[in-house]
């Protein structure tokens, strides 16, 4: 259990279109049982992806690196809060609730961004987590993330 650890959103990103670039974004629309509203990838299991500031500060400590973290691919990055292990714990973020079901493992777009890179993030859940929204609302970069069950 985190108990009553909290943390900060720290980025938003808008992916456009399958594949294409991430664009930073400073406040987003959570659609419940969607996603962000104008992400390419909408519904399912996937709804967003969230990675952590430390893990990903890491990760360019590993590899003697400085890669945006918009090169991750993920929705969301947050701070202060280990995504780790949490697979069925809700991430509260702002005023809205993500039931986290999994961990995103790094596919093969980690190491064409970085050599080395999909390799230091496969382990111990480093290529962050996936989730389902469980409300509508807005979030906005600076709002408080927290385990909320």
């Amino acid at each position: 259990m985190t108990g009553s650890r909290s943390g900060r959103l720290e980025a938003i990103w808008i992916k456009r279109a399958r594949r294409g670039r991430m664009a930073a974004a400073a406040a987003a629309t959570m659609v419940a049982g969607r996603g962000l509203d104008g992400n390419a990838d909408q519904g399912g299991r996937r709804q967003v992806t969230i990675i952590e500031k430390e893990a990903w500060q890491r990760h360019m400590r590993a590899l003697n690196a400085a890669l945006d973290p918009s090169a991750r691919r993920a929705n969301l990055m947050v701070s202060g809060v280990p995504l780790a292990g949490m697979r069925g714990r809700t991430l509260g973020i702002g005023g809205c609730r993500v039931r986290i079901l999994g961990e995103t493992k790094p596919c093969e777009r980690m190491e064409q961004a970085l050599a080395g890179l999909r390799d230091v993030m496969y382990p111990d859940w480093g290529g962050g987590a996936f989730g389902e929204v469980l409300d509508d609302g807005i979030i906005q970069v600076g709002d408080a993330v927290e385990w909320v069950d």
